[in-house]
């Protein structure tokens, strides 16, 4: 019965709540990286601080051909689950993502940390890049 008493006593202290769970704080399974938000400012000077890094677009073909950030790998948001291990077989690379407006890089990067990619940064999108872009 003490015993019993003991565990009651417990409980509303929070002891036994996610008993045996595997999510870790920031929401995802055990042993997968957050990707990380960060400026175009901030995606802008890590291109410049000359480490490796690769940037990713994930916008379609056609959004690529009208304009993109000068080195910039496509690999489109729909086909990364298929595509990203060929063209991204480095899981530890620091990768920059963007697309349009933010809205696929950020599923993007959920993607790819689901995936075991561990330095994602999201920037978000292109129309908030004050920077220069290309055509191809």
């Amino acid at each position: 019965m003490k015993k019993l008493l003991c565990i009651l006593s417990l409980i509303p202290f929070g002891f036994f709540s996610n008993c045996g769970s595997q999510e870790q704080p920031n929401g995802g399974k055990a042993g997968v990286s957050s990707p990380q938000k960060i400026s175009a400012v901030q995606a802008k000077a890590i291109m410049d601080e000359g480490k490796p890094y690769t940037l990713l677009d994930v916008r379609t073909e056609d959004e690529y051909k009208e304009g993109h950030i000068r080195g910039a790998v496509l690999i489109p948001v729909d086909e990364l689950q298929t595509h990203a291990e060929k063209e991204l077989p480095d899981k530890n690379a620091f990768i920059l993502v963007y697309c349009r407006s933010g809205a696929r890089s950020a599923r993007a990067a959920k993607t790819l940390a689901g995936m075991g990619y561990t330095g994602i940064h999201d920037f978000g999108g292109i129309i908030d890049w004050p920077y220069e872009t290309v055509k191809n």
